[in-house]
């Protein structure tokens, strides 16, 4: 069993801008190092991931996705994807942040684990900057 204070050291390679915000964060939350600010990010991911493994059921649910318009190919991917998702896919709103940052909303519907795939398949794909998946189960 590993403790939380056993350490691993870790090599990550950050694009300038992200590892920027990150720091300009960390320093405004007070963390005393990038570390312990990255541990946190980690948890909190963690958490996340947990919380995503419990979406089971019927539900009806919000994805919220940001992402690079200009990443090759990006466009087509989530269209893609959506058409997959067909079934579950109630309605979708798209709105242009800056030049290349859009914002898409996507109203859905169905089984948790449908769901969460369909938010999974999105947050893995280059250029996709962020997806929240917000769900509530459905009461009879």
């Amino acid at each position: 069993m590993t403790l939380e204070n056993d350490l691993s050291r870790i090599g990550i390679s950050l694009p300038k801008n992200l590892l920027d915000r990150f720091d300009e964060i960390i320093n405004a939350r007070g963390y005393s190092s990038r570390s312990e600010g990255i541990r946190d990010a980690i948890r909190t991911y963690i958490t996340y991931y947990k919380w995503m493994a419990d979406v089971k059921g019927e539900r009806e649910g919000v994805i919220t996705m940001v992402y690079d318009h200009d990443q090759r190919g990006l466009l087509t991917t989530i269209t893609d994807i959506q058409h997959e998702f067909h079934e579950i896919i109630k309605a979708s709103l798209h709105s242009h942040v800056t030049h290349n940052r859009c914002l898409e909303v996507i109203l859905v519907h169905g089984d948790g684990g449908q769901l969460k795939a369909l938010a999974e398949r999105l947050m893995s794909q280059k250029g996709v900057e962020s997806v929240k998946l917000t769900t509530i189960q459905i009461e009879e």
